[in-house]
């Protein structure tokens, strides 16, 4: 029985894979840092693969990301051991809840986690339940978080972005996690790390894909396919994790390079180019399925150092191009995404990446393009004690809020603000700012 679903399974993915394919047809940095041979000249602005690009929103986008990975923001925690019954009506009650606050905050779009992990929050072909609905991979929570969200966002004139994690597979790599994977070969559908073996790594401590394997980015885009095709989502979202290395657990691709890294100077140039291709298929398919929804990404903040780049900005941070590699710069002047949301987690006094600087070099890169630009806004941070960054204590940390929005509001290229993230909206030392928000943002502003 188990071989029977996993080759049900198998051909279910090849399937909606070759769906994907057919779609496409239509359509730490170093002291010696590398050359940017990937990025073309500042002055270089194509057009967008597709002439079709969604209409703006009516007034500044002003949205928050609700995480479900280990349900740091939904669902809650008590409704996963609960009966199915109460499970459903705790976890439906809660999103509820969370969205009638949101909108009397003045709380536009919400970016919602579908895809934390290598598991679904949908009823997928080729993702598995995730565990963060019932704690068990696979079992079937009893309705569709991602419809429900939907209805209930929409009909509270709210838009919602799907957001994916597009290689994480797990959060860890304990024994425990790894046998709860390979439970689920008699599923259907399997995980991937049980019917992909061959593509799974370890980096960051974590199970991931490797970005380098081209079916595995197929895979994530016949993903992304299957949501933009049954689901009546605003827009589709990936969060920064790309390549994730860490330095105690750093990725290991290197059969991979030598099997399709040929004609790249270095690996970092070809990390890239996977990563390209990857942004590039899921744009033109997006495109393909609906015009209408919008694609974007939320990279690290600082592309790349003007140490290391005369076209980067005057920061010291860790880059998205170096450290991810990521050429965030590039699909905006490709005209590959919708928005681009770059998180600016810093203040404006932090010498290493002002949060002013950054949004003003961002502004300057979508000047040109057809791509809006959101700014990301730690208000993780807001409330909280740091040496480094006090001004989110000063004033529970209201007048550096106040300083970000302001400037989000009055910079033209600056089309809107996302808060990092949901929970922190409901926790004390946020509430000083939370009241800021709603006298702000509040209904009927």
């Amino acid at each position: 029985m188990a071989s029977a679903d996993r080759l049900t399974s198998l051909i279910t993915v090849k399937r909606l894979a070759a769906l994907t394919a057919a779609a496409l047809l239509l359509t730490n940095c170093s002291s010696t840092p590398p050359r940017s041979l990937v990025t073309p000249p500042p002055t270089v602005v194509v057009k967008p693969p597709l002439p079709v690009t969604p209409a703006p929103m009516q007034g500044p986008l002003r949205g928050v990301w609700l995480a479900t990975v280990s349900r740091l923001d939904w669902p809650p925690i008590a409704s996963v051991n609960a009966r199915p019954e109460q499970r459903i009506r705790l976890q439906q009650q809660a999103l509820i809840a969370k969205l009638d606050k949101l909108k009397g905050l003045g709380i536009n779009a919400v970016f919602f986690q579908v895809k934390p992990d290598g598991t679904a929050l949908w009823p997928s072909e080729i993702l598995p339940w995730s565990d963060m609905l019932t704690g068990q991979i696979g079992e079937d929570p009893g309705y569709d978080p991602l419809q429900f969200m939907l209805d209930e966002a929409h009909r509270r004139g709210m838009k919602v972005h799907a957001w994916f994690n597009p290689y994480r597979v797990s959060t860890n790599v304990r024994p425990s996690t790894t046998a709860e994977l390979n439970r689920t070969l008699s599923q259907q559908p399997a995980s991937v790390f049980v019917l992909h073996r061959d593509w799974i790594r370890i980096s960051g401590e974590r199970y991931v894909l490797d970005p380098g394997i081209p079916e595995a980015r197929d895979w994530i885009t016949s993903i992304v396919a299957e949501v933009v095709s049954r689901y009546n989502v605003d827009g589709v979202q990936f969060d920064d994790y790309f390549y994730a290395d860490s330095p105690g657990s750093m990725l290991n691709d290197s059969q991979t390079f030598s099997r399709y890294g040929q004609g790249f100077a270095s690996k970092a140039d070809w990390r890239r180019h996977n990563t390209q291709q990857l942004i590039e298929q899921v744009s033109r398919t997006i495109k393909q399925l609906k015009p209408g929804v919008e694609f974007g990404v939320s990279p690290a903040g600082v592309w790349r150092n003007l140490s290391h780049d005369a076209a980067g900005s005057d920061t010291r941070g860790a880059a998205a191009y170096d450290e991810s590699f990521a050429d965030t710069r590039r699909w905006v002047q490709s005209g590959l995404l919708d928005y681009i949301a770059p998180q600016i987690y810093w203040p404006f006094s932090r010498k290493a990446a002002s949060y002013g600087v950054l949004a003003n070099w961002w502004a300057e890169v979508v000047k040109p393009t057809r791509t809006r630009l959101y700014i990301g806004v730690a208000l993780y941070k807001v409330g909280e004690a740091s040496k480094v960054e006090p001004d989110w204590t000063l004033g529970n940390g209201v007048p550096e809020l106040k300083k970000q929005l302001d400037m989000n509001e009055s910079q033209p290229q600056i089309d809107g603000t996302i808060l990092f993230r949901e929970n922190y909206l409901n926790l004390p030392q946020t509430q000083s700012a939370v009241n800021y928000l709603r006298d702000r943002w509040g209904s009927g502003k």
